[in-house]
């Protein structure tokens, strides 16, 4: 039997003291007392405990089934979709006027680490939903805004987003689906799309697909692409559902992992679809969806590693293996638990340091698009465009092996089906497949996102941590343990930030060669900078006689451990990339 228990502690100390969220001065920041997101959370963390994770297993074995057109999810996930629904928790971060609560997005994504760590599958249904509402939010029109909005947000509608074609994945200016102007001003949309999350179910009455096609006139590649609301089933003027649009299901995908959860082929037959923004500008619109999706992805990184990890420690505890290397220390037992030992030790180390510097890392950015959307603040914005690829990428790469070394903990049982440890490493081996592969991620970094704005907000990165550093060169709780491997870090980050621009234009594989290597060495400073801002945290803390010693003194324990275990690994990711392009582009094709 697994379990899950929300790590409310944990996420409280990020939100209130390490952000220190209701002190800013982001609107909204001064409701989120204590006593407030303890409660949410608390509440959030029963609705995991007690709905979403028991189902997490029965989504995985019964999967989803299409019958007859139409597709049916796994026994238990309806009622609990109401529940969801009742709790309004699709809402929690979204407008007052369509239905929503209007707390920030620090709080929508803290709740989402919750229910994602009890049900990933079923997360996505409402999690794909959030992220086509963002994307009406931000370009619709008033009218299309008041049409589908507020049955969004409650969940009696789910929502969509269709980019994948069989022959396309990333390259999304290859796309072949049609959209014809009709007379009224709506289109025709015709074509195929594929591996389409929670692409239809029987969770809602409606589905409203965001379908990314083809206009005349646009010309070649993404530039003649177009954004389109295209619902399962119309909508009528008043807002009451009339007949079956042109949409259907192809087939259900068999999938390695998040059975739970419908990732279909969609087939478009000249269904009705409405323009989103403007004509041919339908990837700026999009984009407003992936980026909220992509930092979601980094979340799932780490959510799964969080419950693979929790059952992982309760099974070092209860597991009889051997006896310690220094003595017996369950003399009264045939054996000593597997947690005795120095290399299991490390194992749940190396996850719980992952795992509790992602989450700050990942409410941090969440931080910085509440200023950037509640604030107007470019500067926040140019900061989570930048790390929102190091988000996605690299805590959805850690995030997946965390959850085989939680795996590796139970030997030969976590094989085995029945301890629900393959499904933690199934589930998450996705995260770094969808909403654009880590490859992808890595290059969009290194290609695109340090050049921004001529390299303003990777500057702005560099000199916050500098600033850090000599705000605090003469706290002797961080010095040794935290400062000195933060600056170690950060100065290989810039070594490979001058080595690309002193080699990136006369060869660009030579920059692109080690981009991968350079989106993990990032991942690891901005984890570095996130375990020393919740060091100095606990270490006040300590200081100020708080009441939980032992909760700050293991913050400390942990973070030191990830700086002198985990830090030092940008130094081999700078000696990879400036190995260049000529290790990695030597053999010939043929030579494979």
């Amino acid at each position: 039997m697994t379990r899950y228990i929300a790590p409310v502690k944990d996420m409280q100390f990020i939100l209130h003291d390490v952000l220190k969220a209701n002190g800013l001065d982001i609107p909204g920041y001064d409701e989120l007392e204590p006593e407030f997101t303890n409660a949410i959370f608390e509440e959030a963390g029963k609705l995991a405990t007690e709905v979403l994770e028991p189902l997490n297993a029965i989504g995985d074995t019964e999967g989803c089934r299409l019958e007859n057109g139409v597709v049916y999810t796994p026994t238990g996930f309806k009622d609990a979709f109401e529940k969801v629904k009742e709790g309004g928790w699709n809402g929690l971060d979204l407008p007052e006027e369509f239905g929503g609560q209007n707390l920030p997005y620090v709080m929508g994504i803290s709740v989402g680490e919750v229910l994602m760590s009890g049900n990933m599958a079923f997360n996505m249904y409402q999690g794909l939903t959030h992220g086509a509402i963002n994307a009406l939010l931000a370009h619709a029109t008033p009218e299309q805004k008041a049409t589908y909005l507020p049955k969004m947000v409650s969940l009696e509608w789910t929502g969509t987003m269709n980019l994948t074609e069989p022959h396309c994945g990333t390259d999304l200016g290859l796309i072949r689906t049609k959209a014809v102007p009709q007379d009224d001003g709506s289109y025709k949309i015709t074509g195929q799309k594929i591996f389409i999350s929670a692409g239809d179910h029987d969770l809602a009455e409606n589905v409203i697909h965001l379908v990314l096609a083809k206009a005349p006139g646009g010309g070649e590649g993404t530039k003649g692409i177009s954004l389109f609301i295209v619902p399962k089933i119309n909508v009528k003027e008043d807002g009451s559902l009339g007949a079956s649009n042109g949409v259907s299901v192809g087939k259900v995908e068999e999938k390695m992992g998040i059975h739970g959860n419908a990732t279909c082929v969609m087939n478009f037959d000249e269904a009705n679809g409405y323009l989103v923004g403007e004509l041919h500008k339908g990837m700026r619109a999009m984009f407003v969806m992936m980026n909220e999706a992509r930092v979601g992805v980094g979340l799932q990184g780490y959510a799964m590693a969080e419950i693979a990890y929790q059952n992982a420690v309760d099974y070092a505890r209860d597991r009889l293996q051997g006896r310690a290397v220094t003595g017996a220390e369950n003399p009264e037992g045939p054996a000593d638990p597997l947690i005795v030992h120095p290399d299991i030790r490390r194992n749940l180390m190396d996850q719980k340091s992952f795992i509790e510097g992602a989450r700050a890392f990942t409410y941090w950015g969440a931080h910085l698009l509440d200023r950037g959307h509640r604030l107007g603040d470019k500067e926040a914005e140019g900061l989570i465009s930048l790390l929102t690829p190091v988000i996605k990428g690299f805590q959805t790469d850690k995030g997946f092996e965390m959850t085989v070394q939680a795996q590796q903990i139970y030997g030969g049982h976590g094989y085995i089906e029945e301890s629900g440890m393959s499904q933690y490493v199934r589930d998450a081996r996705i995260a770094m497949i969808y909403e654009g592969a880590n490859g992808v991620q890595a290059l969009d970094l290194v290609g695109r996102k340090l050049a921004a704005d001529g390299g303003k907000p990777a500057m702005a990165f560099f000199e916050m941590i500098k600033g850090f550093i000599k705000e605090n060169e003469g706290n002797e709780a961080l010095k040794d343990g935290f400062l000195e491997p933060l600056k170690a870090g950060s100065k290989d980050l810039q070594a490979a930030m001058m080595y690309f621009m002193q080699n990136g234009m006369k060869n660009p594989n030579a920059a692109l060669a080690g981009s991968t290597d350079f989106m993990h060495m990032f991942g690891h400073v901005c984890l570095g900078y996130m375990w020393a801002l919740m060091a100095k945290a606990s270490s006040e803390a300590l200081e100020n006689g708080t009441s939980d010693v032992k909760f700050h003194e293991t913050k400390l324990k942990t973070g030191r451990y990830y700086m002198a275990r985990h830090l030092p690994a940008t130094g081999m990711h700078l000696a990879r990339i400036m190995s260049g392009a000529e290790p990695v582009m030597a053999l010939d094709e043929d030579q494979f």
